[in-house]
């Protein structure tokens, strides 16, 4: 009699071969754009909160400071996905924001996501005129 069982074995170890190939290659075509998507989407369910200020938006990045157990960060954020989450008139977030930071790397961080803004916007300052 013929036993079948290696011929069994090879075919479930090459399915699961094939299987291994095509989550290396999936992996492998996942986009800049998707990749920086899972990152801030990581940051928004993972991250703990912290008090930076952002000191300038500039086409599609904002840039911001803050300090975490006194080591200083400056760092941007590419926003070019996010601008419909931005107010016209960017420089009116210039100044105090809220960011979400990674524990074991803090600074890996966002102040904006697609579920989650730590954006203040200010109000423009009404200069009145004194009127004799």
């Amino acid at each position: 009699m013929i036993s079948h069982e290696p011929i069994l074995l090879l075919a479930v170890a090459a399915c699961l071969l094939v299987a291994v190939l095509f989550a290396i290659v999936y992996r492998l075509r996942v986009t800049p754009e998707e990749k920086e998507r899972r990152r801030r989407t990581r940051l928004n369910l993972m991250g703990r909160m912290g008090d930076g200020t952002l000191t300038d938006v500039q086409g599609d990045s904002v840039y911001y400071c803050y300090s975490i157990h006194g080591v200083d960060y400056t760092t941007s954020q590419d926003i070019s996905t996010l601008r419909h989450l931005i107010p016209a008139d960017a420089d009116l977030l210039v100044g105090p924001v809220t960011l979400k930071y990674l524990v074991r790397n803090p600074a890996n961080s966002i102040v904006v996501c697609e579920n989650w803004s730590g954006l203040r916007i200010r109000k423009e300052t009404i200069k009145h005129e004194e009127v004799h």
